[in-house]
């Protein structure tokens, strides 16, 4: 005999495993169609989904794929939702020229806003308040 393997909703899944704030988010993106199961699009936010099952969607700009470990049993904090699945997703590598790339706080070396002290000097500075 086959035993039956725990299951749950892939809509209440993403929302359990904190990839979507709101479980209504979760079914609009599994409904829009824009999840695949298994390399399969699916779009209905009722289909069911299981430990060993690949989902592959779109979070942002980035693209996750993530196989399920276990289904879990309620939407706990991030420790909890983290151990519901494994990361095949390749790393986001930020470089230059890509349209999510941040660059880092400028440091002062005459950039960025000048101090109290350089805006005084600066203004003493000018021409027309030397007169």
């Amino acid at each position: 005999m086959m035993e039956k393997r725990d299951s749950l909703r892939l809509d209440k899944w993403l929302w359990y495993a904190r990839f979507f704030k709101t479980r209504s988010l979760a079914a609009k993106i599994v409904t829009g169609g824009h999840v695949r199961v298994n390399s399969n699009k699916v779009s209905k936010a009722a289909t069911t989904v299981g430990a060993g099952d690949v989902l592959t969607f779109a979070q942002g700009n980035h693209i996750r794929v993530v196989k399920l470990v276990a289904c879990g049993t309620r939407r706990g904090p991030a420790p909890e939702a983290q151990a519901l699945y494994e990361d095949l997703s390749p790393p986001v590598a930020h470089v230059p020229g890509d349209k999510d790339y941040v660059p880092p706080a400028p440091k002062f070396e005459g950039k960025g806003r000048p101090t109290k002290k350089d805006r005084r000097t600066g203004l003493l500075s000018r021409p027309d308040w030397l007169e």
